[in-house]
């Protein structure tokens, strides 16, 4: 497929049409929804669960009465929501905001008795919320995914309330020597078998190995967020940068 440098976007390492490929990965998601959180647990090595715990525990929500709203983006699964409202107090609120059905559909199954959870279907470039409305902003592994990051980081800035809090965590570049040979290694190879073993669909953990590798670095993410308006950027790496979590504020 041919496309002009404007309208240029990738979907792992093929170049696409930027209107393409938020179909493309719509259709990945559909697909792996059901499996999704079991092939997290067998490419990290359960790790992911880890660092979605440093992510909440970076968050550090308030305890008390005190309303706080969360908006986690492309957290359909609900993991990142769960965590939140275990720690939130009783002011706790948290709106999940996904563009894919199927992945919402997981979620709803497993926090069907949860009153402080609502999810909302949504594209992350084009929020479906008035400004200023929520205390905290998470994304996890979700932000690679996405046609537009500046779009999204805009629409992130435009919903938090002024103090408000932005957090992504993402798949990073690698850091540790040797390491990083290892994990490339590793996730090119082991992952679209595993994919194809236990989901029966290689393509799309293929896909998803190739996005990490199209994804800013810690520092390029940074500047990103940076010419977003958000202040007090900063990161830590987990694992050794296999993944990293970024922190930022609305002011």
């Amino acid at each position: 497929m041919k496309t002009t440098k404007e309208s240029a976007a990738s979907f792992g390492f093929a170049p696409v049409a930027a209107e393409a490929k938020q179909g493309l990965v719509n259709d990945v998601f559909a697909r792996v929804a059901r499996r999704y959180d079991l092939m997290n647990d067998l490419m990290s090595g359960g790790l992911h669960r880890l660092w979605k715990d440093d992510l909440i525990g970076w968050l550090a929500p308030s305890k008390g009465p005190a309303p706080f709203a969360l908006l986690d983006v492309a957290g359909g699964t609900g993991d990142i929501a769960s965590r939140f409202l275990q720690v939130a107090g009783s002011g706790g609120r948290a709106v999940i905001c996904d563009i894919s059905a199927e992945m919402m559909e997981v979620g709803r199954a497993r926090a069907a008795k949860e009153e402080r959870l609502a999810f909302v279907q949504g594209n992350a470039e084009n929020l479906p919320f008035p400004a200023k409305r929520f205390d905290a902003y998470t994304i996890a592994f979700g932000m690679r995914n996405l046609t537009h990051i500046e779009a999204a980081l805009a629409e992130a800035f435009r919903v938090l309330k002024p103090g408000g809090r932005f957090l992504c965590l993402e798949f990073s570049a690698v850091e540790t020597p040797i390491l990083d040979t290892l994990y490339d290694v590793y996730s090119m190879n082991a992952i679209p078998v595993l994919g194809a073993l236990v989901a029966g669909d290689s393509a799309s953990y293929r896909y998803l190995v190739e996005s990490i590798r199209r994804f800013p670095d810690q520092k390029s993410f940074m500047g990103i967020i940076e010419t977003a308006g958000f202040e007090r950027v900063r990161y830590r790496n987990l694992a050794g940068g296999i993944a990293a979590i970024h922190s930022a504020w609305r002011l």
